[in-house]
Order: structure tokens, then sequence, then C-alpha cells
């Protein structure tokens, strides 16, 4: 008995220690991976949500840019980290679509987290370099389908929001062009401003201040009904595109096996966040919107996510674009 004894005080300890540190979570400061490169949308969205999660956990959250593979180079890594909270992971819709375009992903999207919530949903905008000779949408789709050997289209990467926007978009219009991957939509957007890409399809949290400044070309949104901060710009659907909408959901994860308690703590610190009116105003400059509380939740993302795994898979495998 006494072997027995031994072994449940110590797991006694053990369950007393974890519960002490999960309490006085976040003794340091707390890291926010980001899996694209700085100065994209999803950088901009992480860098919004760790000023305002920050002072509600009373640390500074500190977005740390984990780039490459489209995106798979970060959820990779936070997924082998230590599950004690210190090192969380914003990613968007690409934690759907990696299962069905990477053979041997090195994570299991569904298994290997524990689910925070959702954060925001984040339309896309159709734009062109500022040169581009489409005047309208119908020019711009005209253009692409008799130059479809000589355009070029920018994106973030495999398995990006930005690739599956462009995917989604050749299937509509039934017709394929040259497509360009960069490691994020920062370094894409720079070529585009440049002149050395023709198109890309982005958040509007990457391009609303690009639009508004004349900067570029835009030729529609990607939300079922029009943007507030870009109002005069029509949606894909409503120009023809009968159906077509791409938006871009955010999710905070953490490792499996993080404590229930920094879990909680994580989750008490997003749901401020989604009804923190700062918050709010900053993300309805850039076209985006916090999700509503009910889904800024462990299950809500949980759900959300199997969700778009089921819907997205079969799209992705269709269409035979695959990565090792």
């Amino acid at each position: 008995m006494r072997p027995l004894r031994k072994l449940l005080t110590c797991a006694a300890l053990l369950a007393a220690a974890t519960g002490a540190f999960a309490q006085n979570y976040p003794t340091k400061p707390v890291y926010l991976y980001v899996s694209f490169a700085a100065g994209g949308p999803t950088d901009t969205l992480a860098r919004n949500l760790a000023q305002v999660m920050g002072k509600s956990l009373k640390q500074q959250m500190i977005v740390e840019n984990v780039v490459g593979a489209g995106g798979t180079i970060g959820p990779t890594r936070a997924a082998k980290a230590a599950p004690d909270g210190y090192t969380v992971l914003l990613h968007h819709i690409g934690m759907s679509t990696s299962p069905a375009l990477y053979r041997n992903l090195a994570f299991n999207p569904l298994t290997d987290f524990e689910f925070i919530g959702e954060v925001a949903d984040v339309p896309m905008t159709l734009i062109a370099r500022g040169n581009f000779p489409a005047a309208n949408f119908k020019e711009f789709l005209a253009y692409i389908k008799a130059n479809k050997d000589k355009v070029t289209f920018a994106n973030a990467g495999l398995g990006a929001a930005s690739h599956l926007c462009g995917l989604l978009f050749m299937t509509a219009i039934q017709t394929e062009f040259t497509t360009v991957p960069y490691k994020g939509t920062g370094p894409a957007m720079n070529d585009l401003l440049g002149g050395q890409v023709d198109f890309m399809c982005d958040q509007t949290t990457n391009t609303t201040g690009q639009i508004n400044g004349g900067k570029v070309k835009v030729y529609g949104v990607t939300s079922k009904t029009r943007v507030p901060s870009l109002p005069s710009v029509p949606t894909l659907d409503e120009q023809g595109l009968k159906g077509f909408e791409v938006v871009v959901w955010h999710g905070l994860y953490v490792p499996k096996g993080t404590p229930k308690q920094v879990v909680d703590r994580l989750n008490s610190a997003l749901q401020e966040a989604v009804k923190d009116a700062d918050f709010k105003a900053s993300l309805a400059k850039l076209g985006a919107e916090p999700v509503a509380p009910s889904r800024a939740t462990p299950e809500g993302l949980h759900k959300r996510l199997k969700a778009e795994i089921d819907q997205w898979g079969p799209i992705i495998r269709k269409a035979g674009q695959y990565a090792d």
C-alpha cells in the first residue's frame, strides 16, 4: 500500500501545482504565433488583437511571425510547444484547408490543439495593379479570359486564403491563369504595387488602405453583402458570379494538454476583445468585424473548423491541388 500511497500523494501534489500555475497565469509575456508575414492581413489582425487581449491578461502579448509552407509551419511549431498557455496560435481558414492540401501535414487541426474561440470575419477583395487596363469587373473578366496565358495572380502560398480565393475564382470563371506564390500577402502586395504581378485576392485588412489611397484597382468584394469601409465596391455576387463567397474566419488555438484554467483565462480575454469598442472600431476601418461572443468559444471554434474541413476537402481534392 505504501507505493500506492506515494503515487497518490505525488499525483495530488502535481494537480495542486498545476492548479496553482493556472490560477497565477500569466506571469510573463504570451507569444502569439502568426503563420504569415508581417504586414499581411492576419498579421494586422493579430497586432490589433494582441493589444486588447494583453490589457485583459495584464501581460504583453508578443506577435511572432512563423512563416512558410503556405501557413503550415506556424501550426506545426505551435502544436509542439509547451502546453502552458505562453504559446497561442492565431490562424485563419487555412486550418480547414490544410488537411486536403498537404499529404504529409505535420499536425492535425482537430486533435493537436485546445480551442480558445473564433476571433473575426474578414471579407476579401479582388484587386489589380494600379495601371491594369480594365476599368470595371466586366472588362477585367474579359481581359483575364483573353490573356489567361499572360496574366499573373499573386497569392500567399499554397493553402493561404488568397490561394483559396484564386482557386475558387478560376473555377467560377472556368479559366486558368498563372499563379505566383509568396511567403505571405505582405510581399505579394509589394510586388503588386510595384507592377511585378497583375492581380490578387486579399483580405480587406490588407487592401482597404491601398484601395482608398488609389494605389490599386478594385473589382469587387467576396462577401455576400458590401463592406461598410468600401461602400461603393460591389460584391462579385451582384456582378454576375452568383454564390461566390469567401469570408476568412480566424481562430485562436493552444497546444493540446494546456490546462483548462488557462484555456478559460485566454477565452475570457478573447470574450473581452470581441466586445471591446476600440477593437471593433479598428477592425471596421479595415472592413472586418469581430465575431459574436457566442462564436468566440472553444465549442464554437471546434464546430466551425470541423464544418469547414468537411466543406473544403472535397472541393480541393476535386481541383487536384496538393503539396507534399
